[in-house]
């Protein structure tokens, strides 16, 4: 791997994107990378494992992409990544490390990141062996947002949430930026809607399928029609096997289907066709598929926890999460109320218009500029 020196009259960024593999992170720079290589201001270097290579390409040309070889785990990966990135970054002339994840490289002086990993799913994961791996990173999230130079959070929350109590002593480098959304979402012209409940979502704890899925088995019983679809990979082999087996226990295996990961062809269709998007998240601070699906004019009924709320404003039926009857009791509600939907659809439209990428891009390279030139 050749490192190349910067050119004096760019701030030289090195994107440590080694832990962006799904979900959000990837959705984030997939968007964001291009803008910024646009920003003449900026020289970007992309730090990513070889296995990541086809989950980035294509990218900008402007875009230096660095694939290292696989590092073996995510401890030596961790290892990897304080040890030997900040060496690189000297060796490149980089004037910042830019991770978009909640923690950086603590052995630089010259960190920027990005708060948007909720560290909440602590309170609601079973497994005391994850709860080393999030103490961890909650710890390595602590020191990041007192090395940094800059911290971006991807919403109020996040920016509350994450700093640890700490918000107002680190509120001159903090700045709260939303994600975009992307303009291919958009309504269909013959919005002709399918009886089907859609969920977008990777399978981890904090997505809180189990109890959703407690209320699908009331609404199955009530609305016999409907149909339930859940896309998303199933990342946490362990809780996605939860998940299917109470499916199963349930009964209700043959009105649900699990779709996997889906190209955005075919998650824009499942937007427009479905009757409504359920979100019963426990642990978000932002939440793509709402924005998504508030672009595509269909209805959302959601947690009101986390940072769904901020998000969605009033464009949403929202239930607890953790009470499944009143996660069906929403959904009902939206079953057989076409006029709800109807309402939520037309505000969650006019609210997408406030998510811009282009806006999302420009304020993120003002703050690299800003923290390259500090």
């Amino acid at each position: 791997m050749t490192v190349a020196t910067a050119p004096k009259t760019r701030v030289c960024v090195l994107v440590n994107a080694l832990h962006a593999r799904s979900g959000g992170g990837v959705t984030y720079l997939r968007n964001v990378l291009p803008l910024l290589a646009k920003d003449e201001r900026l020289e970007l270097h992309l730090f990513i494992e070889d296995d990541q290579i086809e989950i980035f390409h294509p990218t900008d040309e402007k875009v230096r992409v660095h694939a290292v070889t696989s590092t073996g785990g995510p401890a030596m990966l961790a290892i990897w990544e304080q040890a030997v990135l900040p060496i690189l970054a000297r060796v490149m002339g980089a004037s910042i490390i830019f991770s978009p994840a909640n923690f950086g490289c603590l052995l630089s002086g010259r960190n920027v990141v990005l708060l948007r990993n909720a560290l909440s799913v602590l309170r609601v994961e079973p497994r005391p062996g994850r709860w080393l791996y999030w103490g961890t990173i909650s710890l390595m999230t602590l020191l990041s947002v007192l090395r940094s130079v800059k911290i971006m959070a991807v919403s109020d929350y996040a920016a509350r949430t994450l700093t640890f109590g700490l918000q107002r002593l680190l509120k001159e480098k903090i700045s709260v930026i939303h994600h975009g959304v992307s303009r291919f979402f958009t309504p269909a012209i013959d919005a002709r809607r399918e009886r089907f409940i859609l969920v977008v979502a990777d399978i981890y704890v904090q997505k809180n399928l189990l109890n959703f899925f407690r209320a699908a088995a009331i609404i199955c019983r009530r609305a016999p029609d409907i149909r339930i679809k859940v896309v998303g990979a199933p990342i946490d082999p362990w809780y996605s096997d939860q998940v299917r087996s109470l499916v199963a226990s349930l009964g209700i295996g043959e009105r649900v289907e699990f779709m996997g990961r889906q190209p955005m062809e075919e998650v824009l269709a499942l937007y427009r066709k479905c009757l409504f998007l359920a979100f019963p998240s426990t642990a978000e601070t932002f939440g793509n598929p709402l924005v998504e699906a508030m672009a595509c004019g269909t209805p959302i009924a959601c947690s009101n926890t986390s940072a769904m709320p901020e998000i969605v404003g009033e464009a949403a039926l929202y239930f607890d999460p953790l009470d499944p009857v009143a996660i069906a009791e929403a959904c009902l509600q939206m079953i057989e109320s076409d006029n709800l939907r109807a309402s939520l659809a037309a505000k969650g439209l006019d609210r997408s218009r406030k998510f811009s990428w282009e806006e999302c891009g420009r304020r993120v390279a003002d703050v690299l500029v800003e923290a390259g030139a500090g």
